[in-house]
């Protein structure tokens, strides 16, 4: 596995890039990553707050309510994260930080992510147990959750270690 310093002299000598080029081309790549889930989450979270205004959610028992709220709590966490970096952004701007500004990014989308999956498995459950049953929901929640966690983290934390 390379260190650290590798990939530097990898990133000067493949790339010929600076350091501070190398960091803009990191915001810049991530920038991308969010634009595709930021508007995702923040049309899935809009979509949750109309949950309670339904008449058919006051028919559901407390179980369900649960797994709502803590769907709704995942699905504005992940909103938060997602777009703390904007507002880090703005408030960073012109004060030469671009370096803690890529890493706090960096964490920021990672959380966001794993809250979207979480978020994902609430919404797959309560629609599967709405429409099948309770036991559908659990066992179509159950495989949400194991497809995020395996296509969005192990599957590709296994290239990390590749030389």
């Amino acid at each position: 596995m390379a260190s650290d310093l590798d990939k530097d002299e990898w990133d000067d000598k493949e790339r010929n890039e600076t350091p501070t080029e190398r960091l803009d081309r990191n915001w810049l790549s991530l920038l991308q990553e969010l634009r595709v889930v930021q508007t995702g989450i923040q049309v899935l979270t809009g979509f949750l707050l109309t949950i309670p205004f339904q008449s058919l959610f006051y028919d559901q028992d407390d179980f369900f309510r649960t797994v709502y709220l803590l769907t709704l709590s995942a699905s504005v966490g992940a909103t938060v994260l997602l777009l703390a970096p904007a507002s880090m952004h703005r408030i960073l701007f012109r004060r030469h930080r671009l370096a803690e500004l890529v890493q706090s990014a960096q964490r920021f989308a990672l959380g966001g992510l794993i809250l979207i999956g979480v978020a994902m498995t609430g919404v797959v459950m309560m629609v599967f147990e709405l429409v099948v049953g309770r036991i559908a929901g659990s066992v179509a929640g159950g495989v949400a959750a194991l497809s995020f966690v395996y296509f969005w983290f192990l599957f590709p934390w296994r290239y990390r270690h590749i030389d």
